[in-house]
């Protein structure tokens, strides 16, 4: 691909400094977790419905991470340790982001949160029932909740870093993340972890705890639990807004990881009924409390205006928004094998309960009356799966035989809005997130059914293929069909060469049709500086938003590309190399802030008061993704001690190919708006870093075992409403280093993540807000500096 001609030979350098390293791989639960030639012949689930399909072997890229790999990062939830385990994927903490610091979402490939499929145990996850309005990376996307699974709960994770959509269906388009539970009854674990960031704050409680027993001797259940408790950090800068103000020079906003308070359970079971008949289960719940500040309401901003509220505040005031947010999930099937064929029969129930109350705020429209704390609303979603899958091997004369396997998905889910209490929509409604509204209130539905085929056997002895095709018929927009080809040749037991083609698609959530709301946003001016707007949201079918541009939304549709190669020598080197090219048409986002007096009096002639500006979502651009892969690990043996070398480098660039041109209508109303401005294109293009290296090693000696890991987050540019207002961010490099002794079955770890305290670069005075949010919400690796943490745990 001509697009890699402009990598630098920097880059390069580091790709191949990283070909000593890769993310480890599985090991079945309790085994030593090693790295070593036969490791990479463990067999891999995801991407395959072959019985014997390994990692090494793979058609596709596929990484897969134990337990000893999510601990050794010392995070204290799933896509923090993601983040650091996986260089394609990106895990941003914003601040100040409404429902976003709730619900923080993740990208792999750099593509949207929600074009990355989520598995537990090979069964589909629901996505979160938020959708992330405001300016962060995901902007208009729900995604999978993934921090609402429990780490202590995992056995390992397989991470398909290929398009799916013809395996699995709909969000497959960047890859797909299989998070497989802990099983049986022979082991289990207690732990306990307590951490601090730079400076003091955000104080770290978590504990966790798991193990199992025997149902007689047919089968077993496994139970997991964990509590993380964080105090909130803190990195705003001195408010000087207001001279004269009572707060003047003091820190009044919040800006950092928000106060969390999560629960979190699994269970995993399994019981033969016959010898080939076997019932299974699984169920996750997470219950978890997170409250984040808004902006800081000044008094000078209020006193003339509303007596009431200067009263009630007489030195300003932060609103804080309370989310609470439940996940469940759960599972129960039967699976065997009969007349030859192994089937798996499910059902999948699972959904997202968010809930809103707002407090220490007001509601100008009824000042001197206003309450101070407000229900705001609830955002639910649940989905419902029924699924029916069969494989066989067949023999067709070929080098092996040919798994073939076909299935049928029946899914239904529901998307559901409930309103917020009078006082919280009245007039221009509470401050800092007004209710929905009894308009904003419903319950929208859709159902789809699909059938697929699969193929995939060893045509000769070096050469392996694979041949899936889907059909999925949506209630709502109709049929789609994707396919994938896939291929390996194996020139000897060294060097493979693999690739794939496919066709994807990803269907419009609900909540991207019907999401209605109405919120005070905070959008870039012409000077860069952000200036507040009553910004509604509107579902695509409603009169308004047709009239602005909406139009019905069709289902993304994408093809992608790869190439790759393999390499094994007997040393015990893997390494991969893997290229790519991912294009979206009628990619789905969330469209700019259309504000200003034009919008505002428009709005208020079709009976919409109060509100300054306006967005929907739509189908507005196509999109190419090139990329390139490159992991590897290491392990060297010395007497008595156990080097493993492990790494990454990935480079991901995205280009928008197409916008689509603005509506006709837009013209008999007499507004000329950039439905797609040039904010939300640089979202898309270059608010995540075009490349990410790290390199890490784990040396085991005795009862000792230390760990350190480098990484480099490549730069990143934030696009503001005008040239004068974009700022790009210097790359930088964070350190992790912990030391662990093994003592019987206890282990004792003290560690620290980003131990040289790097903090991204600061804003410039366009893109700080009067200085008060002085780093990048954007920022890769967040903005609250070193992490320290002491952890002791029991494993039997």
């Amino acid at each position: 691909m001509s697009h890699y001609n402009g990598i630098t030979r920097t880059a390069l350098a580091a790709a191949l400094t990283a070909a000593l390293a890769a993310p480890a791989f599985g090991q079945d639960s309790g085994s030593k977790d090693t790295k070593d030639a036969t490791a990479i012949k463990t067999v891999v689930v995801t991407g395959t419905r072959a019985f014997n399909r390994t990692e090494a072997d793979s058609m596709a890229p596929i990484d897969v991470l134990t337990p000893t790999d999510l601990k050794d990062t010392g995070a204290a939830n799933l896509a923090t340790a993601l983040r650091t385990l996986l260089p394609s994927f990106n895990f941003p903490q914003p601040s100040v982001t409404d429902a976003t610091d709730a619900t923080q979402p993740a990208q792999l490939r750099g593509l949207s949160p929600d074009e990355t499929l989520v598995l537990i145990n090979g069964k589909r996850q629901h996505t979160t029932s938020i959708v992330n309005v405001n300016g962060s990376l995901g902007r208009g996307s729900s995604p999978v909740d993934i921090n609402a699974i429990p780490i202590n709960a995992i056995d390992h994770i397989e991470v398909l870093r290929d398009g799916a959509a013809a395996q699995y269906g709909s969000d497959a388009i960047a890859g797909v993340i299989n998070i497989i539970l802990k099983g049986g009854a022979e082991h289990g674990s207690v732990n306990v972890t307590r951490g601090q960031w730079d400076g003091g704050d955000g104080d770290t409680w978590q504990g966790g705890a798991d193990g199992g027993f025997n149902l007689g001797s047919k089968g077993w259940v496994h139970l997991s639990a964990n509590y993380t408790k964080q105090d909130p950090t803190n990195r705003a800068g001195p408010d000087t807004r207001y001279p004269g103000d009572p707060t003047y020079g003091q820190v009044t906003f919040h800006y950092g990881l928000p106060e969390t308070k999560a629960k979190q359970g699994a269970i995993n079971f399994q019981y033969d009924l016959t010898d080939h008949a076997q019932l299974y289960g699984f169920s996750l719940f997470n219950k978890r409390d997170v409250h984040a500040g808004g902006f800081f309401r000044s008094l000078s901003t209020y006193a003339d205006s509303y007596p009431g509220a200067a009263a009630t505040y007489p030195n300003g005031y932060l609103p804080i928004e309370n989310s609470s947010i439940r996940d469940d999930s759960e599972v129960l099937g039967i699976r065997g094998e009969a007349s030859g064929w192994h089937y798996d029969v499910s059902a999948n129930t699972g959904g997202n309960h968010w809930k809103l109350n707002t407090s220490n705020t007001y509601n100008y429209s009824l000042d001197p009356d206003s309450p101070t704390g407000f229900y705001i609303g609830t955002l639910t979603n649940r989905d419902k799966l029924l699924n029916a899958d069969f494989s066989k091997n067949v023999d067709m004369g070929l080098s092996s035989p040919v798994t073939v396997a076909w299935g049928l998905e029946y899914r239904h889910q529901s998307f559901t809005i409930k309103q917020g209490d009078a006082a919280s929509y009245a007039g221009a409604g509470a401050q800092v997130y007004p209710g929905y509204t009894p308009e904003d209130a419903g319950t929208h539905n859709r159902h789809d059914t699909a059938e697929y085929v699969d193929l995939e056997g060893d045509v000769t002895y070096n050469f392996s293929a694979g041949l899936a095709v889907r059909h999925e018929r949506y209630s709502d927009f109709g049929n789609t069909t994707s396919w994938k080809a896939s291929g390996r040749y194996a020139f000897n037991d060294t060097l493979a060469l693999r690739g794939t083609v496919s066709t994807g698609f990803r269907a419009p959530s609900l909540q991207q049709e019907y999401y209605s709301s109405t919120a005070i946003n905070f959008v870039s001016g012409a000077d860069g500086q952000l200036v507040p707007y009553t910004v509604r949201t509107f579902p695509v079918d409603d009169p308004a938003a047709q009239a602005l541009g909406a139009q019905a939304l069709k289902p993304e549709k994408s093809h992608n590309y790869s190439a790759g190669l393999v390499f094994t020598p007997l040393n015990g080197l893997y390494a991969t190399l893997d290229f790519y090219r991912i294009d979206i048409d009628n990619r789905i986002i969330l469209s700019g802030n259309l504000v200003g007096t034009d919008v505002q009096n428009y709005l208020t002639s079709v009976g919409i008061p109060f509100v300054s500006g306006g967005r929907f979502f739509t189908n507005a651009i196509d999109t190419r993704t090139d990329g390139v892969d490159l992991v590897a690990s290491y392990p060297i043996h010395f007497t008595g001690s156990t080097l493993k070398l492990t790494g990454g480098f990935n480079h991901n660039a995205t280009s928008i190919q197409k916008i689509a041109a603005n509506p006709p209508q837009l013209g008999l109303n007499g507004l000329t708006l950039p439905i797609i401005d040039r904010t939300e294109q640089g979202r898309v293009t270059d608010g995540s870093p075009k490349s990410k290296t790290f390199l890490s090693a784990n040396w085991s000696v005795g009862n000792w075992q230390i760990h350190g890991q480098a990484t480099r987050y490549g730069q990143w540019t934030s696009y503001g409403s005008t040239s004068a207002s974009d700022q790009t961010y210097a790359a930088r490099y964070l350190l992790d280093a912990s030391v662990a002794y093994h003592m019987d079955d206890w282990t004792f770890t003290v560690g620290g993540n980003d131990i040289n305290n790097a903090y991204p670069e600061k804003s410039s005075d366009a893109n700080n807000y009067h200085g008060i949010l002085p780093y990048p919400s954007s920022s890769p690796f967040g903005f609250s500096g070193a992490y320290y943490y002491v952890t002791a745990a029991l494993h039997w």
